[in-house]
């Protein structure tokens, strides 16, 4: 069963299981169709990062395809005045990390996969050509976007009419030079987009809108296999992602915090419930900014984050009736924890009878990334850029801050909140998780976990019931309309500043049940799950 966030990427996942393709066959043609079909949230001029568990020899893969900065990109790039200017690192060349979505996902295939790789991208293929209904999530942000969307002549083209007016939900897009750029990936391999004519419309585009990217930028670029961080919650084991995803070890270092709570007790959605999870969110959120980083640059301290010793010290400081001042969230780690510095999004859920699991979760960052297309790639490239942390304590797009440890670097990678995340029981993978949403991806994967882990609800009642998001900072607690009012009351009694939004991030679930599967893709965005 494959679960994505537009129907037509989930039934060409579906599909290709049902042609005996195995579980990351069946993701790799998801991810590339969602490519296609969800173009303000994820591209092939992205990345991201797959967690496969394997069910004949029980091992865990983890795989970092995250984009990497340029190698001439330099932080005071960003600044005007001494201050950070979002702009830059949000639209045009200086925003493009260098993309790493074709190389993971083929290396994925060529690893994992039964079937050749141009068979797995030619429904996405096949979709970009022939066209595709504008869905409910994508019509939304065309028109949130259409001042910047206007700008770009390519952009115009695709969304919006003759007349100059937003395309509307139902009506079609076709991307003819994004299905060229798929059909030569699929018959030449990743080469084909880091080297040749292909890398070299991408690095004219990014340079000629302000960008420092080079061809041998491209042409260096790898993916990273990585260790997968692996912690427990109750009876079940949880396989999710490692640095420089920052959403694996804050997933974990929640549910280590509330790992010996009876939540159901407590009541779902409860004002005790939420004031609970709210605060283990501040707690993990603060650590967040102060620690997480790329490996491969700074010493990131995960294990002792998730060990059950710390997670177990931060909940007794959680107060049952009232919040702490800001600064006294966190592990506040000695510093002889941490050796001197050496310096829009979307997911998709398999698993196949096998009993193979896949979560993966690829992005352009925030909507239509940089707002820059590639030339006649119909390349629509990221502005991953934007999360690093350009100057320590100053926001990102979602309001997250960092430190040093995050600091912008030739070569590194910017912190993500992504969460693919596999719950097996004993030797048996019995759900593959994880969603969109920036920060709000680990509220939401924890939520939905604990939903089906501790409250016992099948996947469409997990994914659909409503959530709450806490990151320390901004110090805000955000609520779905869901929750009751008596409950917003109570828990503003308790401290906590409350706001309203509409809705929180996108979760896709696939889990066990009995011997088939239940499965379900968050109506926030509109999604399906497809098969068996």
């Amino acid at each position: 069963m494959v679960a994505a966030e537009h129907p037509l990427a989930a039934r060409a996942g579906a599909s290709i299981l049902e042609e005996g393709g195995n579980a990351v066959d069946a993701a790799i043609a998801t991810a590339f169709a969602v490519c296609v079909v969800n173009p303000s949230s994820c591209g092939i001029g992205g990345g991201g990062f797959l967690l496969y568990y394997r069910a004949r020899d029980q091992r865990t893969f983890a795989l970092d395809f995250r984009e990497t900065a340029p190698a001439a990109l330099r932080a005071e790039m960003f600044l005007r005045d001494g201050k950070p200017d979002t702009r830059l690192s949000q639209r045009g060349g200086l925003a493009v990390g260098v993309p790493g979505e074709v190389a993971g996902l083929a290396l994925a295939q060529e690893r994992f996969g039964s079937l050749p790789l141009a068979a797995v991208v030619e429904p996405a293929v096949r979709l970009a050509r022939e066209g595709f209904p504008v869905g409910t999530h994508l019509a939304q942000e065309i028109a949130r976007n259409q001042a910047d969307l206007a700008r770009s002549e390519a952009l115009r083209r695709w969304f919006f009419r003759p007349d100059g007016s937003p395309r509307a939900e139902g009506e079609l897009v076709r991307l003819p030079e994004l299905a060229a750029t798929l059909e030569t990936i699929g018959r030449e391999g990743p080469r084909a987009f880091y080297r040749g004519a292909i890398a070299e419309e991408i690095v004219r585009a990014v340079r000629a809108s302000g960008g420092v990217m080079t061809l041998e930028d491209l042409a260096s670029y790898q993916p990273k296999w990585r260790e997968p961080l692996v912690g427990r919650y109750r009876e079940f084991q949880i396989a999710t992602m490692p640095p420089p995803s920052s959403g694996g070890g804050v997933l974990l270092a929640a549910l280590g915090i509330l790992r010996n709570d009876d939540l159901p007790r407590l009541g779902h959605n409860s004002p005790t419930y939420l004031h609970l999870l709210a605060e283990a969110m501040k707690h993990v959120f603060a650590d967040r900014a102060r620690y997480y980083g790329d490996p491969d640059f700074v010493f990131v301290p995960v294990q002792q984050l998730i060990d059950p010793n710390l997670t177990a010290s931060l909940r007794r400081r959680i107060l049952s009736t009232r919040t702490l001042p800001a600064e006294e969230y966190g592990s506040h780690l000695p510093a002889s924890a941490r050796p001197p510095d050496d310096q829009g999004t979307a997911h998709l859920s398999v698993i196949d009878d096998e009993g193979n699991a896949v979560a993966c979760t690829t992005t352009i960052n925030t909507a239509f990334g940089a707002m820059l297309v590639a030339g006649s790639t119909g390349i629509l490239l990221n502005n991953q850029i934007d999360d690093f942390a350009l100057a320590p304590d100053t926001p990102n797009a979602y309001g997250l801050v960092g430190n040093a440890a995050n600091r912008v670097a030739p070569g590194k990678r910017p912190l993500s909140s992504m969460t693919p995340t596999i719950v097996l029981q004993g030797h048996k993978a019995i759900a593959a998780v994880g969603g969109s949403g920036g920060p709000m991806i680990i509220s939401g994967t924890l939520q939905v976990l604990l939903n089906v882990l501790a409250f016992g609800y099948d996947a469409r009642t997990a994914v659909a019931a409503p959530r709450i998001h806490h990151q320390w900072e901004p110090p805000v607690l955000f609520v779905e309309p869901g929750i009751a009012a008596t409950t917003r009351k109570a828990l503003e009694q308790n401290g906590h500043s409350v706001r309203e939004v509409s809705a929180m991030g996108a979760i896709q679930l696939v889990r066990r049940s009995g011997e088939g599967f239940d499965g379900a893709a968050d109506p926030r965005k509109g999604g399906a799950a497809s098969g068996r």
